[in-house]
């Protein structure tokens, strides 16, 4: 156990110097910002830990789009982020997350990147073209797969995107028909998901019921999110108070509306940005099945 260890940890390493490499190379800033936030992002479905009266990040995607608004127009950083309840297999409730932005993309553009990310960190850890995790060979140099969330939902569920959002079991058909299924044999970008799924997603010019959002699957595992960002401060401020108001439903803490994000997202030129778990990343390369094997220390052992 412990010499696996060692790999993992070794590998983990070795990924993270090639993610800095690949963004060092392609002009890319890298940034720091506080972990430490008066107002997270409003997030029905996340909940944060408090620190006195403020919140460790989730993400640190207030301050990054913030700094984008700023005139950085490539940065990237890798970093802590905090959630409450998210604990398993693939879960820790400190975990690792590479998020980067870019000036002048759009979600089309991201997923193109974020592929010539994996395969470099592919060539740069172990000179390998393909990734062996479990029983699946996945080929990084092929085709990858690009399939929209209707389309998914066509061809792994038995029902259709649109009476899975009426009926508010499209996550639970996500999660146990669809997710698994993807990325068996080449990754697969699920992309075009329902406005409601895209709170910070910029919406298709022609059809204002689809997100510019997209997930990155390998293995069936969910390793990255990334999505055309919403520029418009008044429409992002009516979002918000939609999340608040499923968490208020909910029976969950409010947090403070983030006031001074919205008055910097006026500034926000067209951007695309992503966050990629790196944990499970190195979960992949390493080819092992718990999240507990790619982290020197599991919560349960501090």
């Amino acid at each position: 156990m412990q010499k696996q260890k060692h790999f993992c940890l070794r590998m983990r390493a070795r990924i993270i110097q090639a993610i800095r490499a690949f963004f060092i190379k392609n002009g890319y800033l890298e940034v720091e910002t506080p972990l430490r936030i008066p107002a997270p992002i409003p997030e029905a479905h996340i909940d944060g830990f408090e620190s006195e009266e403020w919140y460790l990040q989730s993400s640190p995607e207030i301050c990054m789009k913030r700094m984008a608004a700023m005139g950085y127009e490539k940065i990237f950083q890798i970093c802590k982020c905090f959630r409450k309840e998210e604990r398993g297999d693939r879960h820790l409730t400190e975990m690792t997350l590479l998020e980067w932005y870019t000036k002048g993309f759009t979600y089309k553009e991201l997923m193109a990147q974020t592929a010539e990310l994996i395969r470099y960190v592919g060539l740069e850890t172990g000179g390998t073209k393909q990734l062996i995790y479990g029983d699946k060979t996945i080929f990084l140099d092929r085709p990858w797969e690009y399939i929209t969330v209707a389309r998914a939902f066509e061809t792994h569920a038995d029902i259709s995107m649109e009476r899975a959002m009426a009926k508010g079991i499209f996550d639970e058909v996500m999660a146990f028909d669809i997710e698994p299924e993807l990325g068996k044999n080449r990754p697969a970008f699920l992309f075009d998901y329902p406005a409601a799924m895209g709170a910070l997603a910029r919406l298709k010019p022609n059809d204002s019921g689809i997100a510019e959002r997209f997930e990155l699957y390998i293995a069936g595992m969910e390793l990255a999110n990334g999505f055309s960002e919403l520029t418009d401060p008044q429409e992002q401020q009516l979002r918000f108070s939609n999340e608040l108001a499923l968490k208020k439903n909910a029976g969950k803490k409010l947090t403070p509306m983030p006031c001074n994000f919205l008055k910097d997202l006026e500034h926000l030129p067209d951007t695309a940005g992503i966050a990629l778990g790196v944990d499970r990343l190195v979960m992949l390369f390493a080819n092992v099945d718990t999240i507990d094997q790619v982290v020197a220390f599991t919560p349960e052992t501090l």
